[in-house]
């Protein structure tokens, strides 16, 4: 040791070369590491949810919660279950103990989620298993609004939605106040009647008429040749044409019966800017991927969508995490560099500058060191807001101890 010691004295510009290729190493892993808002922090909740349509909330209890909650019990290391059940919904939420592996409870929770289906209406909608986690939670909201019709105003933001999906780093993105587009048949009543047709037959009509059917495949010595058969209706030019009935060789299609139009599912949510009727995107992002570089890619992505649409459409940002997170990073940067500042000056002022060379290597070594772990994390690890916190009172700290040794 202390001949590694003599040696750096003797060549004190080998020695510099090495802090400023540690220094600049330093900076260029503390630019390119990734930064996240919350740590990845894994808690032992999961969500279970289901719909059924039209069915009052103590209906759902019965059919709904009841055979959930049932197989939801038998779950190794179940803490707390809280169920609720609203009109056509109804979600459960399940707490494990701490320490649990979240990835074998969940996969315990979707196993008896399986074997509740059993149990389940036969209309009701697939059930969800949602893990909770801080990382997966929105780090940006966009509201998208104008004088524009409201399916055009839907259109757009689930076109924007895909060529945000699209860019590195987003898990996925949320559509609030999002309307599916289905067709809607208006019957009329005098036709029917008039044409002597059983309603009932109607109804069941076009789910007869709209199915896959799998006609299999011929094979003969030329090869295999894969049967199909046109069963999905596809156009509303299909559904207008779709015969129902034949009297005295007239032939009576859905259009001379009913009203066929595109239209939107009822809304379930809604979503308001500034009094005006909007659509939010909730964009979130994958675990371990900068917030910083998937916000500002984002938002150039829906910079270049929006300006290629014609109309006035309003772009608002609700919700930005990476604020938060840029703040963080220049706090940190600022106590550091104005630490290092006051320390050289104290030096400067106490021993001169002439006898304080030695102190400026320590005091470059030091300020080395802060990217030097910076290196150490790259690659491997993420700097988050509770390391932020760390680092700004650690190397607080260090810079108040060399100040009042100094003094």
């Amino acid at each position: 040791m202390k001949l590694i010691i003599e040696g750096c004295f003797k060549r004190p510009g080998a020695v510099i070369l090495a802090l400023l290729l540690i220094f600049f190493s330093g900076i260029n892993a503390f630019l390119s590491i990734p930064k996240e808002a919350s740590p990845d922090v894994e808690i032992p909740v999961a969500y279970v949810s289901v719909a059924y349509e039209g069915i009052s909330p103590s209906d759902a209890e019965k059919l709904l919660t009841k055979p959930l909650e049932k197989q939801l019990k038998t779950v190794a290391g179940l803490k707390k279950m809280t169920s609720a059940a609203t009109e056509g919904y109804t979600s459960i939420t399940v707490e494990f103990d701490a320490g649990e592996d979240i990835d074998l409870v969940l996969e315990d929770v979707r196993q008896a989620v399986d074997d509740a289906k059993k149990d389940l209406p036969k209309n009701a909608e697939e059930p969800k298993v949602t893990e909770i986690s801080l990382a997966l939670f929105p780090i940006l909201s966009v509201s998208l609004s104008g004088n524009v019709p409201e399916s055009s105003l839907i259109n757009i933001a689930n076109n924007i939605k895909e060529k945000v999906e699209s860019v590195a780093g987003v898990l996925e993105v949320e559509v609030g106040g999002d309307r599916k587009e289905v067709i809607e048949i208006l019957i009329d009543a005098s036709s029917i009647e008039s044409y002597g047709i059983n309603p009932q037959n109607v109804i069941g009509l076009v789910a007869a008429n709209n199915q896959l059917v799998t006609a299999g495949a011929i094979e003969n010595e030329n090869g295999r040749l894969v049967v199909k058969v046109p069963g999905v209706v596809e156009t509303l030019d299909e559904l207008f044409a779709m015969p129902i009935k034949i009297a005295d060789g007239t032939t009576i299609n859905f259009g001379d019966i009913a009203i066929i139009r595109r239209t939107f599912e009822d809304k379930k949510s809604w979503s308001r800017v500034n009094g005006k009727p909007a659509v939010v995107l909730d964009i979130k992002k994958r675990v371990g991927s900068n917030i910083i570089d998937v916000v500002d890619a984002s938002k150039k992505v829906i910079s270049e969508e929006v300006s290629n649409i014609p109309g006035n459409i309003n772009v608002d940002y609700l919700f930005d995490e990476s604020k938060s997170v840029r703040n963080l990073l220049n706090d940190l940067g600022n106590n550091v560099f104005a630490a290092v500042l006051i320390v050289l000056v104290i030096v400067v002022l106490a021993l001169g500058i002439k006898k304080c060379s030695f102190n400026w290597v320590c005091d470059t070594e030091q300020f080395s060191s802060w990217f030097y772990h910076f290196e150490l994390l790259w690659g491997n690890y993420e700097y988050n807001r509770l390391i932020f916190s760390y680092s700004r009172s650690r190397y607080s700290g260090r810079w108040s101890y060399r100040y009042n040794r100094v003094c």
